[in-house]
This record gives structure tokens, sequence and C-alpha cells, in this order.
């Protein structure tokens, strides 16, 4: 017991020393609140869908792409039935 309030004694003692200048209060402020926020958006998933229902008929790398996802369904509905 007499190690643990030895270790208590010695952090508070630190936490004291370093908040004694404004400079690393707003630091350590900083810190929690940044903790605080991603602590709060940990389950949160944050994804930008930019051309979402209005793509754009001359971008041949996306277009390729939706063609070729069609392909892959098709192919396996087809596998299914046969």
């Amino acid at each position: 017991m007499r190690l643990s309030s030895t270790l208590m004694l010695g952090a508070a003692a630190g936490a004291g020393l370093l908040m004694r200048k404004k400079e690393n209060r707003v630091k350590i402020q900083n810190m929690m609140e940044s903790a605080k926020q991603k602590w709060e958006n940990r389950n949160k998933k944050d994804f930008t869908v930019e051309k979402a229902g209005n793509p754009d008929p001359a971008d041949v790398e996306d277009n390729k792409m939706v063609s070729e996802g069609a392909q892959t369904s098709v192919q396996y509905y087809n596998s299914i039935k046969q």
C-alpha cells in the first residue's frame, strides 16, 4: 500500500510541475480535447461519397469499374441458373 501511495503522490507532483506553466496547461487541454473527440467518434465512420447519383460519363475508369461489376453479377446469376 505504501508503494501505490508513493506512486500516486509522485504522479500528482509531476502533474503539478508540468502544469505550472501556462503553455503546458494549454498543450494538455488540447491533448485532452483531442482524446475526447477521438473517443466520441471511435464508432462513427466518416466516408464521403463524391459522385453518388451523379457519375461523370467521361470518367472512363469509373465506367469500366461499373461495367465490370455488372458483369460479375451477371456471371454469378448465370452460374446459379445453370
